[in-house]
């Protein structure tokens, strides 16, 4: 099969598209030929070597977010067969021993991860546990199903199982144009919270509102915290929901309401953040939470409501563009440029 893969760290230059081994299913696998995969901000922080996941190696294969049709089916297997589409939780937590990727589900250490730590779906097939298999409706199309897991897991995790988002309350969102952010937005408009976003230009602003954002500013001209502080009556915001790291941190704190919390996921803006002031942080109550890896059981009722929900028009799969497997470098440079609104796919 064909796959883009890299053996060292470096720019786009590293990535080789050759042909390599098709992958042997275990007892409890299933081999998927992939039809579309999504682009995340890790594929290209590990292609540079700016961060490794733990129990990252080379040669990789990259691609999280896998959706396709399984082609082949271990002698365990029961429940899929050749022919089904399906849609792939990448995360490696809670696979059965007669999986070849059994073992590797430690949420606090080297969690296997397909496309992270595993090889995924920057390939024409890949090795999926079949328990960790989803069935992709007749309403779904495989590129809507690829926009799903990575990032609508993250933002399911941190906004309620982390953040603990509930209806009437009021959250700020970073990076709208964001994979992870187009799903934040639309989750927590369908928990009845009321959302403000921001975004770095005025079109990706617009694009947030179709989305559901009930109040929107860029980032790049506006002063968040003022502007966040006026729509809120100076209230200011129960929650933020933070993925970008430094960038807007100390911003984003002096945004919350009494008792606040800021829920951060990510650091796409660089690795450390400034408080802006502790008695601030202790006076008002504010709580600062890290949000860890979702389970295994979030995915399946997610799922079913990203489904139901695309199926009927509520909520969008956000595709922005479409680059075949060879151009993963182009893909992966428009990714570092910030020139999208929801997710950048693969087609093998």
């Amino acid at each position: 099969m064909k796959a883009m893969l890299y053996r060292a760290s470096g720019g786009p230059e590293v990535l080789e598209y050759i042909d390599v081994d098709d992958p042997v299913p275990g007892p409890g696998d299933v081999v998927v030929e992939v039809a579309a995969t999504a682009l995340n901000r890790l594929d290209v922080l590990q292609r540079n070597g700016w961060y490794h996941m733990p129990g990252f190696t080379f040669p990789h294969i990259a691609g999280m977010d896998i959706a396709g049709v399984v082609s082949e089916v271990g002698s365990a297997v029961t429940g899929w067969r050749p022919g089904d589409r399906v849609v792939a939780d990448p995360s490696m937590a809670g696979v059965p021993e007669n999986s070849k990727h059994a073992g590797l589900g430690d949420l606090y250490g080297e969690l296997g991860i397909l496309g992270a730590t595993l090889d995924g779906g920057y390939a024409e097939k890949c090795l999926v546990p079949a328990s960790h298999c989803y069935r992709v409706p007749d309403s779904i199309s495989l590129e809507q199903a690829a926009t799903f897991p990575t990032v609508w897991l993250t933002a399911g995790h941190a906004l309620f199982a982390t953040g603990e988002l509930s209806e009437g309350e009021t959250v700020l969102i970073h990076a709208a144009g964001s994979g992870v952010s187009v799903a934040g937005i639309q989750l927590a408009k369908h928990a009845g919270a009321t959302v403000l976003a921001t975004a770095g230009t005025d079109a990706k602003c617009e694009r947030a509102v179709e989305l559901g954002a009930d109040h929107v500013l860029n980032n790049r001209t506006g002063d968040v915290t003022g502007w966040a502080m006026g729509v809120t009556g100076g209230r200011g915001v129960d929650m933020v929901f933070d993925h970008v790291g430094t960038a807007l941190f100390t911003q984003s704190m002096f945004s919350l309401a009494i008792g606040g919390r800021l829920v951060n996921c990510g650091n796409a803006s660089g690795d450390t953040a400034t408080i802006g002031s502790l008695g601030h942080l202790f006076h008002n109550g504010l709580r600062i939470l890290g949000s860890d890896p979702y389970r295994p059981d979030e995915m399946g009722p997610l799922w079913d409501t990203f489904c139901e929900e695309v199926g009927s028009g509520r909520f969008a799969a956000v595709v922005d563009s479409e680059f075949p497997l060879a151009d993963a470098a182009a893909a992966q440079q428009k990714m570092m440029e910030s020139d999208f609104f929801g997710k950048i796919l693969l087609r093998p």
